[in-house]
């Protein structure tokens, strides 16, 4: 599910990307102050991938770099804004994404802690309950210990007689 929502975003931003692309071209053709701009952009971004290309494959990397005709230029700066365009935008989903996920996480773990929390309390009022229910006990085993067994008896019988008084009248 999630692929296929990826490729179509991935589509829509490179679509989206070339009204921007020709904008530019069209901006590079009226201001020549911005044409200079993304023409020094491009000349730059050709001289350090010529350079990279021959240190990878082991050419000399002395040899004069010859400049990109200024239409070139212009084209290839124009891809590389609509490049970083398309890559910026895509960056920005993917931190707003990693930000949402993490602040989805964040509450499912205050609710964690919360469920842990309720327990440990109900855990403690149990504890007090089941002490109380001891001492409790202890009091009538000391009840019943200082009567005996015959006094724990009299006490039933003793109960038994003071609910029917008219009985024993």
């Amino acid at each position: 599910m999630v692929l296929p929502l990826l490729k179509l975003g991935t589509l829509a931003l490179k679509t989206l990307s070339k009204p921007v692309a020709h904008r530019l071209k069209r901006q590079a053709a009226i201001h020549p102050r911005f044409r200079e701009f993304i023409v020094s952009i491009a000349q730059t971004n050709h001289r350090i991938q010529t350079r990279m290309q021959r240190s990878i494959y082991s050419h000399s990397t002395d040899v004069a770099i010859r400049p990109l005709d200024e239409e070139m230029a212009v084209q290839a700066a124009v891809d590389l804004i609509g490049e970083i365009f398309v890559f910026t935008v895509a960056g920005a989903l993917l931190i707003l994404e990693v930000q949402r996920s993490a602040r989805s996480e964040a509450r499912k773990e205050e609710l964690r802690k919360a469920e842990v929390e309720a327990l440990r309390q109900r855990s403690e009022d149990l504890e007090k309950e089941i002490d109380l229910l001891k001492n409790q006990f202890q009091e009538l085993e000391k009840l019943a210990r200082g009567r005996g067994l015959s006094g724990i008896l009299n006490f039933r019988h003793a109960n038994a007689e003071n609910t029917n008084p008219g009985k024993a009248a």
